[in-house]
């Protein structure tokens, strides 16, 4: 996938929103899609952790080499294998998961990388968020775009459910999934009516979901 033609801040966002998930005593700490580290080091530079990270483009990959601990730059799927067994306290995926061709086993890889109160985080696009719901069922529309929900580079897509349904599958417990980067616009109260109101996962842009292993 062309990741080329990104803005230019793709590789270096600071998700103050992910940050608010991470948990005290953090150690080591793991950021696939780190871009130039720019997330990641907020977090070492706050806790001292141990930061690592993979990215799958070469220069901002490189850049964050300059700052991380250690960092692979390559697809995820190439170093996720090799990754140390029962070490991270914190693994991030933020909008990463849904680039990937098959995101259910690298996160049944992921598992077992964790310590043993280690979590996986992740941000997840809402294929529901009000703006695809519109687009798809009221303009008819399914066209790929540069960015966003329906962004050329996604592989997968996904909803509440799916995600926690993901999670679970590869056998990991839930701790916490909730909506983030919720919407300003009064039209999902519109959507909602024919729903009576039970489709209020519109409002979010994304999904945050924090989750351990099950055993």
């Amino acid at each position: 996938m062309d990741y080329n033609n990104k803005a230019n801040d793709y590789f270096n966002h600071e998700r103050p929103e992910m940050l608010a998930f991470l948990p005290e005593g953090c150690k080591k700490v793991l950021d696939i899609g780190c871009g130039e580290g720019t997330f990641v080091k907020q977090i070492k530079d706050k806790t001292g952790a141990e930061a690592w990270g993979i990215e799958l483009m070469p220069e901002p990959g490189n850049e964050a080499k300059k700052i991380l601990d250690k960092v692979f730059v390559g697809p995820c799927e190439n170093f996720v294998d090799d990754l140390p067994e029962n070490y991270f306290d914190v693994i991030y995926c933020n909008d990463v998961l849904e680039h990937l061709v098959d995101p259910y086993s690298v996160l049944g890889t992921l598992k077992g990388k964790l310590s043993e109160n280690g979590v996986v985080i992740s941000s997840i696009p809402n294929i529901r968020y009000h703006d695809a719901f519109k687009k798809i069922i009221l303009q008819k529309k399914f066209e790929y775009e540069g960015h966003g929900i329906f962004d050329k580079t996604h592989m997968r897509f996904f909803t509440k459910s799916s995600i926690a349904k993901m999670y679970r599958d590869q056998g990991y417990k839930i701790v916490s999934h909730k909506g983030i980067n919720r919407t300003r616009s009064l039209k999902p109260y519109l959507y909602n009516i024919p729903f009576l109101f039970t489709a209020m996962d519109m409002f979010y842009l994304q999904y945050a979901t924090v989750a351990k292993r099950s055993n």
